[in-house]
């Protein structure tokens, strides 16, 4: 099973991370949330909004393409590069995985403490 290395990010995983046996067929999004990586998900992994986005530095290729839905969401994302997906649509596959959370996502809802 593939793993899923997480660059670090000052909020949600400041010292990174690195999931083994990341299960194929599973949501990026879904397996960050399964090992304590709270990314942001306001919809509730539905591809309505853009706080799941990240960037995937390695093993792009090896994820299904992003649907029409996801790909104008992703057009509303913050930092939106051409490896960007939102992580509660892009499947793992077979191939390991690199991932970085934007420093910022455009979440009208999300509460300042």
């Amino acid at each position: 099973m593939p793993k899923i290395t997480v660059l670090p990010h000052p909020e949600v995983c400041p010292e990174g991370a690195v999931i083994e046996n990341a299960p194929s067929g599973e949501s990026i999004c879904r397996v960050l949330l399964d090992n304590h990586v709270e990314i942001e998900h306001a919809c509730e992994l539905s591809c309505a909004c853009t706080t799941c986005h990240v960037i995937v530095r390695e093993g792009f290729d090896s994820l299904d393409e992003a649907t029409d839905n996801e790909e104008d969401y992703l057009d509303r994302a913050w930092g939106l590069t051409p490896t960007s997906r939102l992580s509660c649509q892009a499947k793992i596959a077979d191939e390991d995985l690199t991932v970085e959370i934007p420093k910022y996502s455009i979440n009208h809802a999300k509460e300042n403490h």
